[in-house]
C-alpha cells in the first residue's frame, strides 16, 4: 500500500490504473480509523478493483467553537489498519495542498435545502465545507465508486443530492452503522469521552430504540415522542442539540401520512457531540 500527499501523485496512480482497466472505489475520511472506517474499506473491495482512502481533517467544515485543533492526527496508525484490511493507496494531503489560497477565496458547493435542518441548524456552514471538500476529492479521484457510513445520515443524504443534481457519474454506497457491543456507534469522537461517559453513552441509541418501539406499536403524537426522548436525556445528563422523527426521504419533519421514517438525534455528551440514528 502507498501513501501520497499530492494531487499530482494521485493522479499519476490512478491514471496508471484507469489504464489497466480498474475500477475505482474511493473512501474519504477525516483519519483516527475505527472499526467502521475499515468496515467501509472492506465493502469497497466488493465494488472495485482498486480502494483509496483519503485522511484529511477539513478546516472548512468545523465551525469557530468546534475542535479542529483538538481533532486527533493518527496517520501511522491509520496506515498499518488500512494496509491489514486490502487499502491500495492512502491520500493524505495538507490543508495547503487542498486549500493553496486559503478558504476565503475558495468556490463552494452548496446543496440546498436538506443542508438546513437538523446538524445544519446548529452548525451553519458544516454541510458547505462537507460538499465542497468531496466534490474536490471527487475531482481528484474520479472514483468509479464512494462509501459512506450510514451514521451521518444526514451527510449521505446531501452526499447522493449532490451527486444527482451535479451529474457525477459516481455510485454512492451507503453502509450500516458500526457499533460497539453495547449499541454505541462508532466514532472518532468516542475517544473525548471519559470513562463515566462513555458509560452513559450508549443510552443515546437506547433512546432512539425505544422512540422506533412506540412508533412501531402505533403511536404517531411524534411531538410527544421527541419531548419525552429530549427529557430522558437531559435525565441523563445529555444535552440534546435536536431528537428529530423524519422523513427518511426528505429530511423533513415526519407526519401521520409519513411512509419511511428516520430517527435522527445529536446530543453532547460533557464536551463530546454524539449522532446517531435508526431508519424504521
Amino acid at each position: 500500500m502507498n501513501t501520497v500527499h499530492t494531487i499530482k501523485e494521485l493522479r499519476n496512480i490512478v491514471a496508471q490504473q484507469r489504464k489497466s482497466g480498474q475500477r475505482i472505489v474511493f473512501v474519504p475520511t477525516m483519519g483516527n480509523l475505527h472499526e467502521g472506517h475499515i468496515a467501509l474499506v472492506t465493502e469497497g473491495l466488493t465494488h472495485g478493483d482498486f480502494v483509496i482512502t483519503s485522511i484529511f481533517v477539513n478546516p472548512m467544515q468545523f465551525g469557530a467553537n468546534e475542535d479542529l485543533d483538538a481533532y486527533p492526527r493518527t496517520l501511522e496508525q491509520d496506515q498499518q489498519k488500512l494496509a491489514e484490511a486490502g487499502n491500495h493507496l492512502v491520500f493524505a494531503p495538507s490543508a495547503n495542498e487542498i486549500y493553496p489560497e486559503g478558504m476565503t477565496h475558495q468556490s463552494k458547493v452548496i446543496v440546498p435545502d436538506i443542508t438546513e435542518l437538523h446538524c445544519g441548524t446548529s452548525r451553519p456552514g458544516h454541510f458547505t465545507g462537507v460538499s465542497t471538500v468531496v466534490t474536490m476529492l471527487f475531482n481528484m479521484v474520479q472514483p468509479d465508486v464512494a462509501v459512506f457510513g450510514k451514521k451521518d445520515y444526514q451527510q449521505l443524504a446531501v452526499i447522493r443530492k449532490m451527486v444527482k443534481d451535479l451529474f457525477m457519474p459516481i455510485e454512492i454506497i451507503g453502509l450500516a452503522t458500526a457499533r460497539d457491543s453495547n449499541g454505541l456507534a462508532k466514532s472518532s469522537r468516542n475517544g473525548y469521552l471519559t470513562a463515566e461517559e462513555r458509560a452513559i453513552a450508549p443510552k443515546l441509541s437506547e433512546i432512539i430504540n425505544l422512540t422506533a418501539k412506540k412508533i412501531r406499536q402505533g403511536e404517531r403524537d411524534f411531538t410527544q415522542l421527541t419531548h419525552e426522548a429530549e427529557s430522558r436525556l437531559r435525565e441523563l445528563h445529555f444535552k440534546p442539540d435536536y431528537f428529530n422523527i423524519i422523513d427518511s426521504e426528505t429530511l423533513k419533519l415526519a407526519d401521520k401520512t409519513t411512509q419511511s421514517i428516520t430517527i435522527l438525534a445529536a446530543a453532547y455528551l460533557g464536551e463530546t457531540r454524539l449522532i446517531d440514528n435508526l431508519t424504521l
